[in-house]
C-alpha cells in the first residue's frame, strides 16, 4: 500500500528518513486551522492531525495517510507560527527563561480506519539577552516555525531542559509514529 505525507514539511520527510521510511507522496492538505471555542493546545493539535489525514486519505482511500501537526504553548497562549521578525521577537521574548509545551498530534489513516497519538514535549530556555534574540533572528530559521524558532537548528543552543520528544517538537514524534505506522501494516 502506498504511503502519502499530508505535509509540506521538509522536516517530516527528514524524520521520516529515520524510520527507513520514504512517502510514496507528499500531498498537504489545505484545511482550515482556527480554533474551536474552548479548544486547549493539545486537543487542538489532535484535532488538526486528524482533519488533515481525513481529508487526504478521502483523495487517496487505497493508501495508508500520515498527517501531523504542532503547536507551541505557553500556558494556554499558543504561539504563532512565525512569519515576521517582529512576531519571531515577540515568541522568543515570551519565551525567553520560561518553560513551554509543545503538542504534536499524529494521525494514521488506513482502509478508512483513523488511528491517533499525541506526543507532548516541555522544553525550557535559558534567559535570552538582546543581542541573543537578535542573532537568532539573523539566521532566518524561525521563519515559519510555532514558537517562532527551530529546536534543530541553533535554537537547541538555548535550550536548559527538555522533556519528552526532541522529534515531536521537531514535528513527528518518531515514536509514535512508527507505532501508527506498524498498527497500519506497514513493515517499520
Amino acid at each position: 500500500m502506498a504511503l502519502i505525507l499530508a505535509s509540506a514539511s521538509p522536516r517530516r520527510v527528514e524524520l521520516l528518513a529515520r524510520l527507513g521510511v520514504v512517502p510514496d507522496a507528499v500531498d498537504p492538505a489545505e484545511v482550515d486551522e482556527s480554533w474551536a471555542a474552548g479548544e486547549l493546545p493539545g486537543p487542538h493539535a489532535a484535532r488538526l492531525a486528524a482533519l488533515k489525514a481525513a481529508t487526504v486519505a478521502s483523495r487517496h482511500p487505497d493508501a495508508i495517510v500520515l498527517a501531523a501537526d504542532t503547536v507551541v504553548a505557553v500556558g494556554r497562549r499558543v504561539l504563532p507560527k512565525a512569519e515576521t521578525e517582529a512576531e519571531a521577537r515577540s515568541c522568543l521574548a515570551l519565551l525567553s527563561g520560561r518553560r513551554h509545551h509543545i503538542f504534536t498530534g499524529v494521525t494514521v489513516v488506513a482502509s478508512g480506519l483513523g488511528r491517533h497519538r499525541l506526543s507532548e514535549s516541555i522544553v525550557t530556555f535559558k534567559r535570552f539577552e538582546a543581542a541573543e534574540i537578535e542573532a537568532y533572528i539573523a539566521t532566518g530559521e524561525w521563519r515559519g516555525k510555532a514558537g517562532g524558532y527551530a529546536i534543530q537548528g541553533r535554537a537547541e543552543a538555548f535550550v536548559r531542559a527538555l522533556s519528552g520528544s526532541w522529534s515531536g517538537i521537531v514535528g513527528l514524534p518518531l515514536f509514535e509514529t512508527r507505532a501508527l505506522l506498524r498498527s497500519a501494516g506497514l513493515d517499520v
